[in-house]
């Protein structure tokens, strides 16, 4: 591949000094032979910007091939046009003088070639070429008034004008037309691209014509349209040919236009004004164009960009998901197990109490590590936005208390003491979602208890009665270890702990303020904690809450206890089904067992199941099929609620659960609470349906 460059390169090179050797000899042979005034200077001459565009563009030796052709040239048809061997050499060392000069300066200034892709960098290439022009003119004029006696003013104007009107123009349009970018910017067919130009050299012709009554500011529309759909390159291409066709013309005489009847040289002087007034006129409007065009395509390429990041991060959000779910299953499987296993044995009245206290070490590694699952799979819901409040009317005094009541075991077995202080002057209810408040205060009561190895926890409320609503201010305060200054910018970070070192006594993924955080900006507070170090510190939670009104149940009817149900437990894992059908059993509960999603369609179709736990992941039928499976049965079979009871816990696992038509989900490992709560709550919703 580096080799196919280098060979496009040197085959590029090999062109573009063709293309400029044979434009320095064309133009000199027009300059010196159509466009030479009264004094024999000529009124517009493009040889040298074309030189100094070579040696600023041709690399290596190719430069040096250029200025040969370029002098012998120049010598050659000077001396065909009748000038002296004297002036034929100094008009090509003035000329090769000016071009190396303005190479010189283009390398120091640029460090390369100019770029003619902006409207300051085609006023700054006139603004380093016109002194150069000028330096060059007064030195020719000075030599030939020293030597010949011509007149000082008039040869330094017209040496002047011929020096700065070739460089000013022919300069710049010669960097343009080489310029790639320009050809890529307007790329249009070849036949619109002739068409136009054509045009340009008609409309040009006419104006000039001496039997043509058109004015010459004819020319600027179609220069324009030119510009406008060929770009900075139309422009430059319609001014070479403006030049091309009205100077040749005027300078014979023919001309009646651009101020012929003022004389040759002021009408030589007019057609260069108005040849660089059209020049930089098109091409500021094809410059204009050109960079509304790169700005489009910029802005393509970063909108292809913006969309290749986005699907990028819905690739990795999609990975994330996908792992979650996989690790939360995986660990969710076997700690079902462990729990279910360790909640068995608990209920064993005949264990000796070194094997009932291990029993519970065993329950409680189980519950730690189910905590630092649940933290992840809620941290997902927060960043999947899948938190919903679901407010009520709670006291929030209430809810505070039994919080405390709650970790105050804990807090009695490390030898801490728990305080409560309430300074409630409303005590009435406020519109809140207690469950998700009641998480982050357990929380925060739970890292006060973990993180103090003595003294006390405080646990406080304060509530500022408003006119509208009212401000709630809960407080966690202990005598723990503190925090470090430096570290409390870290506490309600994901994944981070003030405590990150390899020795340090407490556990934990370091997600629970993150979660504690997400929640409580849901809920539209604010969190935060003031610490010092070896003295303890203060988490506090601030919340606005407008007061509400006690809403008045139905009384419940009496239920009947899970241990009146036929439940028919649907999974593959004979370990689950063991656990399972051991918890529901100790109830009084009539089991039967399925291993797979096509065995739970044929029981169901015969037998009457109160409630039915299904599995999701199983051979030959999943749960979510056989839930279909059983939904399309005719009679009471189709009508048995479906509990799922799977390791698979994220928001869209348990969607897929209730889209496939399923009523409730339980989360493994079980909790044989939640399991009985579960399983009595739809007794009592079909027994209320049958009636």
């Amino acid at each position: 591949m580096p080799h196919r460059l280098a060979a496009q390169e040197r085959r590029r090179q090999a062109a573009l000094l063709l293309g400029l050797s044979a434009a320095v000899v064309i133009s000199l042979a027009f300059s010196e032979y159509l466009t030479r005034t009264a004094l024999g200077v000529a009124a517009f001459w493009p040889a040298n910007a074309l030189l100094a565009a070579g040696l600023i563009t041709l690399t290596g030796s190719r430069g040096l091939s250029l200025t040969i052709v370029f002098v012998v040239f120049h010598l050659a048809i000077d001396l065909l046009v009748g000038d002296s061997p004297m002036r034929a050499l100094l008009y090509t060392a003035v000329d090769t003088g000016e071009a190396l000069a303005v190479w010189g300066l283009c390398q120091r200034l640029w460090r390369g070639a100019p770029r003619i892709r902006s409207m300051r960098s085609l006023a700054l290439l006139p603004a380093v070429t016109t002194p150069v022009a000028a330096i060059v003119a007064l030195l020719v004029a000075w030599i030939l008034h020293l030597v010949d006696g011509e007149p000082l003013v008039r040869g330094l104007t017209d040496w002047f004008l011929r020096c700065a009107l070739g460089m000013a123009v022919a300069l710049p349009a010669t960097l343009v037309l080489i310029d790639a970018e320009h050809r890529r910017s307007f790329h249009r067919p070849w036949p619109e691209q002739l068409m136009l130009l054509f045009a340009v050299f008609a409309v040009t012709l006419l104006c000039a014509h001496p039997a043509s009554g058109a004015p010459p500011f004819l020319i600027f529309p179609i220069a324009l349209a030119t510009a406008y759909r060929l770009g900075a390159r139309g422009a430059a291409m319609a001014s070479v040919i403006v030049a091309v066709v009205t100077l040749p013309i005027a300078m014979s005489g023919a001309s009646p236009r651009f101020n012929a009847i003022l004389g040759p040289v002021a009408q030589a002087r007019t057609i260069q004004v108005f040849i660089t007034v059209l020049f930089y006129t098109s091409l500021a409007a094809g410059l204009a164009l050109a960079q509304q065009d790169r700005l489009k395509r910029l802005l393509l390429r970063r909108e292809q960009l913006t969309r290749a990041a986005r699907s990028r991060a819905l690739a990795a959000t999609e990975a994330k998901t996908e792992f979650l779910a996989t690790m939360s299953h995986e660990i969710r499987t076997p700690l079902n197990s462990v729990l279910g296993f360790a909640q068995l044995l608990a209920t064993r009245q005949d264990l000796p109490p070194d094997v009932r206290r291990q029993v519970n070490l065993i329950d409680s590694a189980g519950a730690a590590l189910l905590t630092v699952v649940n933290d992840i799979l809620d941290f997902s819901r927060v960043e999947t936005g899948q938190i919903e409040l679901l407010p009520q009317p709670t006291s929030a005094a209430g809810l505070l208390r039994d919080t405390v009541a709650i970790m105050a075991p804990e807090a009695r077995a490390k030898g801490l003491s728990m305080d409560l202080e309430i300074i409630d002057p409303v005590g009435g209810l406020h519109d809140l979602d207690a469950d998700r408040l009641r998480q982050v205060l357990i929380n925060l009561l739970n890292n006060a208890v973990k993180f103090t190895e003595e003294g006390r926890i405080d646990a406080r409320l304060i509530i500022e009665p408003g006119d509208i609503e009212d401000r709630l201010r809960f407080e966690i305060i202990d005598t723990g270890v503190g925090i470090d200054l430096d570290k409390q910018s870290l506490l309600f970070q994901r994944f981070s702990q003030a405590d990150s070192s390899v020795s340090r006594l407490h556990g934990g993924a370091g997600l629970g303020l993150a979660i504690c955080r997400a929640l409580v900006e849901v809920m539209g507070g604010k969190i935060g904690a003031d610490s010092v170090p070896g003295r303890g510190s203060c988490f506090w939670v601030e919340l606005s809450a407008p007061t509400a009104e006690p809403i008045v149940l139905p009384e419940r009817p009496k239920t009947s206890a899970p241990g009146a149900a036929k439940v028919l437990i649907v999974d593959d894992h004979p370990v689950n089904l063991e656990i399972g059908e051991a918890l529901l059993t100790l109830v009084g509960c009539e089991v039967d067992v399925a291993e797979n999603g096509k065995q739970a369609v044929e029981k169901a179709t015969g037998g009457r199941y109160d409630v039915i736990l299904m599995d999701i992941h199983m051979p030959q039928m999943d749960g979510l099929q056989a839930t279909r499976a059983i939904k399309a049965l005719r009679g009471e079979a189709g009508k048995v609620p479906i509990i799922a009871m799977s390791a698979d816990a994220l928001p869209r696992q348990v969607e897929r659960c209730y889209a496939a038509g399923m009523v409730d989900h339980i989360a493994k490992p079980i909790q044989r609470e939640v399991l009985y709560a579960k399983i009595e709550r739809w007794m009592h919703h079909r027994g209320g349906e049958a009636h």
